[in-house]
């Protein structure tokens, strides 16, 4: 009868080419699940980390005053991360936000004079028109996303400061309420990124177009051969990146009482996209990670915090920042380029 079992081939040690062939597979199979591993839950690791050290040598780091205000603090870039990563998920990219917040600050003292409900309205529409004008831009027109939310960023900063000029103070009881009021002890300003995070959660994981936004960002072409409405839904990928935008940009000038267009948001696009990647979502798109990407800033701010409680200049943070992205865009592109 045939034997049909795969030839093994025997050196004169004994060795077989299969049990080595089985060794280097098995080799692989563990670094590629250690990298896999890392790119889920390294964020989680590398925040735990650093809270516990941070416990260790960080004097009243544990205490309720200093939780409070690191989570006032991680509001703005957590709201502005989570629309990133929603434009990030299909594959593109939104370097404006930073603009559009401020471009939401100058609105506000034009229309504070009606109230403040008002002035918070148009300020949001604001957002949202910004993004559907780099939607369009991007779906209707097809120009990259990088090279459409660039012109945006310059245009949108330069009608900021246009529209608001210098910094104006913005003496206004509703708009004092929002930025320094509480429930039971809890911060409006960190209400509202909470009431943030679990809609985008929602819209991804429960609606149809967050499943829409992940397919078109796994295969955009796949997508338009099955039908799906791919230039509606990047449409609106954008403005609700530019929205909560808005809203960050909003939730900053009611904390700080003042409208700054020339000063608010800048970076802003650095410290979103970094804590988006390291959150585990990756830049070719097709996934989204919210939990990771609430991580990812929550990481930032308390990197940022740890650096100014030692007397480390804030440059160095923004430097560390970069070095972040880097490494983690590495972890997810580099070996598989190399594969």
């Amino acid at each position: 009868m045939a034997d049909h079992r795969a030839p093994v081939r025997e050196h004169a040690d004994g060795a077989a080419d299969v049990t080595a062939a089985d060794g280097a597979d098995g080799r692989r199979s563990w670094r590629r699940f250690d990298i896999q591993w890392i790119r889920r839950n390294g964020v989680y690791v590398a925040l735990a980390a650093l809270i516990m050290v941070n416990i260790v040598i960080t004097p009243n780091f544990v205490n309720v005053a200093t939780l409070r205000l690191q989570l006032i603090q991680v509001v703005p870039v957590l709201i502005v991360a989570l629309g990133m990563a929603v434009v990030i998920a299909t594959k593109g990219i939104d370097l404006s936000v930073g603009a559009v917040m401020a471009l939401a600050a100058a609105v506000i003292p034009l229309y504070i004079g009606y109230g403040a409900a008002l002035a918070i309205l148009v300020a949001l529409l604001a957002g949202a028109l910004s993004g559907a004008v780099a939607g369009s831009l991007v779906a209707r027109i097809g120009v990259q996303p990088i090279v459409a939310t660039l012109g945006l960023m310059v245009a949108g900063r330069g009608l900021a400061n246009l529209l608001g000029g210098e910094i104006k103070s913005i003496r206004d009881p509703g708009m004092r309420a929002l930025g320094t009021g509480s429930v039971l002890g809890v911060p409006y300003v960190v209400l509202v990124a909470i009431v943030v995070t679990v809609l985008v959660w929602f819209l991804v994981a429960r609606t149809t177009l967050g499943r829409q936004i992940v397919a078109i960002g796994g295969n955009a072409r796949a997508s338009v051969l099955a039908g799906l409405p791919v230039g509606r839904v990047l449409l609106t990928a954008y403005v609700v990146c530019a929205l909560l935008a808005a809203v960050a940009g909003v939730l900053l000038t009611a904390r700080s009482q003042a409208s700054d267009p020339t000063r608010l948001g800048l970076l802003m696009e650095l410290s979103a996209i970094t804590a988006v990647v390291i959150g585990g979502t990756p830049l070719t798109g097709g996934q989204i990670r919210v939990a990771g990407t609430v991580a990812g800033a929550l990481l930032l701010q308390l990197i940022t915090a740890t650096m100014i409680a030692h007397d480390i200049p804030d440059s160095v943070a923004q430097m560390a920042q970069a070095v972040i992205v880097v490494g983690a865009v590495y972890l997810q592109l580099g070996r598989r380029g190399r594969r």
